[in-house]
């Protein structure tokens, strides 16, 4: 363990400050995320992890019921939860056609987004940033947050800062669903 996960061991984010719980997103808990790569609760593989803890930083595969009719966009959140931290850091957000269910692996790369998605900021930058918590900390909480929005985010939105594209959804969402993965460095 080293001494800065030791340090921190007791500190982890308020859970309340997660996306999930912010009162404009609450919705129906209506559409199941999937991966083929980790199930809900479990650990994710080691090449989704950020560059800096041995990984590859690719996004992992994600897949999704049909979202309910009406939905105009899909908005995808993934955060640390147990950042030692106020809020949990947010590592990628994804605007998706609502045509798509599923992502392919690397599909929320900076550089090279898969058809039908778009990557507003995130707090660490656009495109999707793997798990790279401090060693020794233990097990993070990645969670994968889902929402089929009644409108499209303007394009304006897109360039905001995450709470303030969060806070830019006035309709309320028409469903959401949520995927967890762990992660830890020892």
């Amino acid at each position: 363990m080293t001494l800065l996960g030791k340090l921190l061991k007791n500190r982890k984010a308020d859970e309340a400050a997660s996306a999930w719980h912010r009162p404009g997103l609450q919705a129906p808990d209506n559409l199941t995320l999937t991966s083929e790569d980790f199930t809900d609760g479990a650990p994710m593989p080691a090449r989704q992890a950020a560059k800096h803890a041995g990984g590859e930083d690719l996004s992992p595969h994600l897949a999704w019921t049909a979202p309910p009719a009406g939905t105009a966009q899909l908005l995808l959140v993934m955060e640390d939860l147990d950042v030692p931290l106020p809020r949990p850091i947010t590592h990628c957000v994804a605007l998706i056609d609502p045509s798509r269910t599923e992502l392919e692996p690397g599909a929320l790369d900076a550089k090279r987004p898969g058809p039908g998605v778009r990557l507003p900021r995130a707090s660490i930058g656009r495109g999707y940033h793997g798990p790279g918590p401090i060693k020794g900390h233990g097990p993070h909480r990645y969670v994968f947050l889902l929402y089929a929005l009644s409108a499209p985010l303007d394009d304006a939105a897109e360039g905001a800062r995450p709470r303030a594209l969060l806070s830019s959804i006035t309709a309320p969402p028409l469903g959401r669903g949520r995927l967890t993965g762990t992660y830890e460095r020892r």
